[in-house]
């Protein structure tokens, strides 16, 4: 076995762990750090694949953003535990039915039979001066550009609609306009009213 089987099957081993560890902790914090330690696992098959683009792309976007953002949620969120473990007992046996279906699906698809190198020639090894970003840039801005400009623009489409979602003035919530706020004198809020002390209307 070569040096970079070895290294595949450590990441593989790595990955399928952190995999199952997610799935059955109870714990969200536990998991989603075990989701980091799957998307670095990840990370380093794609760069054996020579994929380096994704790999880095998979540790900055998701590892440094998307699940820095799922903790700080998942962290600020009053969870209840207790709620969590009844639920993943409860539809327990609808997960293991999942999981079946889906190991099957792979196998049929990716199993000896169909997927192999006895199937597919294995890829060409490419130069040392080969650049992988530069390649996938080309192909995306000239072959894909297209498909590449809808995606862009759904995405926008996605980030107004749901800033529009999100300023709607609705009557039946509170909202505060700071312009309003600002302008507030200390007459229209504050009233001086005097009265007499409690120990005098007392003696009265």
């Amino acid at each position: 076995m070569s040096s970079e089987q070895l290294v595949f099957y450590g990441f593989s081993a790595i990955l399928i762990f952190a995999a199952t560890m997610v799935i059955t902790r109870r714990n969200p914090v536990h998991s989603a750090l075990f989701l980091v330690l799957a998307f670095f696992s990840s990370a380093g098959i794609w760069i054996l694949a020579e994929a380096e683009f994704l790999a880095i792309a998979l540790v900055l976007v998701y590892v440094g953003a998307v699940m820095v953002l799922f903790l700080f949620v998942v962290m600020m969120l009053d969870i209840d535990l207790a709620t969590i473990r009844a639920g993943m007992i409860r539809y327990l046996p609808i997960g293991i039915i999942t999981a079946v279906v889906m190991l099957v699906s792979l196998w049929m698809v990716v199993g000896p039979e169909h997927f192999g190198l006895d199937k597919y020639a294995a890829p060409a090894r490419h130069a040392a001066d080969y650049n992988n970003t530069a390649e996938l840039g080309r192909v995306l801005y000239t072959v894909y550009v297209y498909p590449f400009e809808i995606a862009a623009v759904i995405l926008l489409v996605a980030i107004i609609a749901a800033i529009s979602l999100t300023m709607r003035r609705r009557t039946d919530t509170k909202f505060q306009d700071p312009s309003q706020q600002v302008t507030v004198k200390k007459a229209d809020r504050l009233r001086v009213v005097k009265m007499e002390s409690e120990e005098k209307m007392e003696l009265k």
